[in-house]
């Protein structure tokens, strides 16, 4: 049986633009353009063997890609030959045989925050107004990066913000964000934010509205016309670390900050849960209880105690 891999790809695009939001099938696109047909495309889909698909991933770290992009493309191609599977008759999946490969020198888990002093000197030093509240935004509510870039002041009210969608951090090779709901039911919530944070951000729409004149165009929070750019954002972040000296934590990482604060402060980790937007407490739980490290040493105290009777 002969069937080319790129052959075998168009027919699977053609399937998922069916089914996909667009932010997805521009993702698909982009990796297999970009990373997986470079390799594969003229490979006989019946004849890709393990060694192969070794090879493969010997080429994608070779690349210096992050582990959890790798990740990213290996599920892509799991994916693609499941639905070969299905409609081609393909005997196996070399790529769910293989899996992905485990390297010493990445950490799929590994994440940094700020501590509330530590976000307090940090934020001394954005000299921008509508930078420093984006970033007090994803500090003091855990907001994804994407989620936070695509909020308008439609979803902005005096207790909460409105949660409804979100926005491609990337640029695709068009130049294009897209902008559309988030990927999970969950993410779809109503956050409660302090006081201190609404009117500062009313003081942005006001800001707006004197520099573009327009009384009631639904605005960007940050941006006004149009949203930050996360380049631009991570520009100003890497500048205000450096003069804080202080580390340099990635965007996701405010996220991390914020519900790691609320938990080190004993919200409840249903509550927790709830402002992130994650479906289950137990993804909370898997992904932040190991950074409590005042539970942990609380938790040595009582023990040491104990042991003394």
């Amino acid at each position: 049986m002969y069937l080319r891999f790129e052959d075998a790809y168009n027919n699977y695009y053609n399937y998922v633009i069916c089914y996909l939001k667009p932010q997805s099938i521009k993702a698909i696109k982009e990796r297999f353009k970009n990373h997986i047909l470079p390799y594969f495309k003229d490979f006989n889909i019946y004849d890709i063997k393990k060694i192969e698909y070794l090879k493969f991933q010997t080429i994608l770290q070779d690349k210096n890609l992050s582990y959890k992009y790798i990740k990213v493309l290996h599920t892509a191609v799991v994916t693609f030959l499941n639905f070969c599977i299905k409609y081609y008759e393909l005997n196996e999946n070399v790529a769910s045989k293989v899996g992905i490969f485990k390297n010493k020198n990445y950490s799929t888990n590994k994440f940094d925050f700020y501590t509330i002093e530590e976000f307090k000197q940090f934020i001394k030093y954005i000299d921008n107004e509508i930078y420093k509240q984006f970033f007090n935004l994803m500090f003091f509510t855990g907001t994804r990066p994407g989620e936070a870039m695509a909020l308008k002041f439609s979803d902005l009210n005096k207790y909460y913000i409105d949660i409804n969608k979100t926005i491609a951090e990337r640029i695709f090779e068009n130049n294009e964000r897209y902008i559309g709901s988030p990927k999970t039911f969950s993410s779809i919530r109503k956050v409660v934010i302090d006081k201190t944070l609404y009117y500062d951000l009313i003081k942005l729409k006001q800001y707006y509205i004197q520099k573009y004149n327009i009384e009631n165009y639904d605005y960007f929070l940050f941006g006004g016309l149009k949203p930050l750019a996360t380049t631009t954002l991570n520009r100003y972040k890497e500048k205000a670390c450096n003069k804080a000296k202080i580390k340099n934590i990635r965007l996701h990482d405010f996220r991390h900050s914020h519900a790691t604060l609320l938990l080190n402060n004993k919200i409840c980790i249903k509550e927790i849960s709830k402002r992130l937007g994650h479906s289950k407490t137990s993804t909370t739980l898997d992904i932040y209880i190991h950074t409590n490290k005042k539970q942990e040493k609380k938790v040595t105290r009582t023990l040491n105690f104990l042991r003394l009777f």
